[in-house]
This record gives structure tokens, C-alpha cells and sequence, in this order.
């Protein structure tokens, strides 16, 4: 008796991305780049157009995403094409406009219910472009159940979410998540 051995790889991919956050000049931007199909590893390139100046592209571990991350450093509209390729050679490729501003023109203020635990110290706020890449934005912990974020971009939608800090510097789970659209 033989038996064969068949491995398949499917055949089309795609890029599930179809937006990206603007971004605020000098304040650090993230974002992130997935495809789905076809078969690993994935490359990733930039295929036309640029990156906003200081923002640079990481593949993940599995080659699966791209995480666009850095500090802009010029006030401009970014118009590129991402492609990402499997291992059997289909192609996938998806254009984004990213637009970096001067200045941030609004805030989001975020409120929370304190932890029922009496030793907490304090919260860390995190900001997302998706509900889970995450980035702390608070400089230090936040004494109170409220933060502003100053930072976001028009035309974006944000994540949210808080943890607690105890006094061993010990941070809990992450909270329910907030979502935010930007005008």
C-alpha cells in the first residue's frame, strides 16, 4: 500500500487592514497590518509611496502583521501601498493615507471606576489603533480615575483601556475596552 502525502496552501490572501490611525507630530504612532490566507512566512514591503517620515515597519514573530510604530517627524499626508507576499508566492497589497498633523485639535476624556482593591496606587491608561496592539500613554501612574488624552489625530479611532497598580508595582488585567472616534 502507498499513501501520498498532500499539503495545501490556500491559494489567495488578503490584507485585513483597511484603515490606519492619523498621527500627531513627535507624539509616538502605532499601528498594525494583518493578512489572513496563503501560507506562512509572509514578506512585507512598502510597494509604492513612503512611510511617514520616522515611522518605521516590523514584521511580527509569525510574519502574519506589520507594526508601523516610531515618532513622526514631519507634518504631511503619507500616501503608500503595502504588500505582503506568501510563501507560495500570491500576493496581496492594500493603499493607506495617513496624515500627520502639526498639532492635536481634540481630546478624549476618559473615566473609569476605581478598583475595589485597597491597596492600588494608581492606573495606567492604554491607547490602541485596534483593541490590541496597545501602547501606555500616562507618563506616570494616574492618582485619579480620570485621564485626558490630548493626543489623537482626526479622522482615527482609538482604543482604550486602564489597568490598576498595586504598591508592590504589581498591574492587573486590563478593563473593559473604550472606543473613541476621532471627527
Amino acid at each position: 500500500m502507498i499513501f501520498t502525502l498532500a499539503s495545501h496552501c490556500l491559494a489567495s490572501i488578503g490584507i485585513n487592514t483597511s484603515t490606519l490611525p492619523n498621527g500627531i507630530l513627535k507624539d509616538a504612532y502605532l499601528a498594525d497590518v494583518r493578512v489572513s490566507g496563503g501560507c506562512t512566512p509572509y514578506g512585507w514591503q512598502v510597494t509604492s509611496g513612503a512611510l511617514p517620515a520616522g515611522i518605521t515597519m516590523k514584521k511580527s514573530s509569525n510574519t502574519s502583521s506589520v507594526t508601523l510604530a516610531g515618532t513622526p517627524s514631519k507634518a504631511a499626508t503619507y500616501s503608500f501601498t503595502i504588500s505582503a507576499r506568501a510563501c507560495n508566492g500570491h500576493t496581496a497589497r492594500a493603499s493607506y493615507k495617513v496624515v500627520i498633523q502639526a498639532a492635536a485639535d481634540h481630546v478624549v476624556d476618559l473615566r473609569w471606576k476605581p478598583s475595589s482593591s485597597a491597596d492600588v496606587v494608581g492606573y495606567n491608561i492604554y491607547r490602541g489603533p485596534d483593541g490590541k496592539s496597545w501602547r501606555k500613554i500616562n507618563p506616570s501612574l494616574a492618582a485619579s480615575t480620570m485621564y485626558s488624552d490630548s493626543t489623537v489625530a482626526d479622522k482615527s479611532t482609538y482604543y482604550y483601556a486602564a489597568t490598576a497598580v498595586d504598591v508592590n508595582g504589581s498591574e492587573s488585567q486590563k478593563s473593559n475596552i473604550a472606543k473613541s472616534s476621532i471627527p
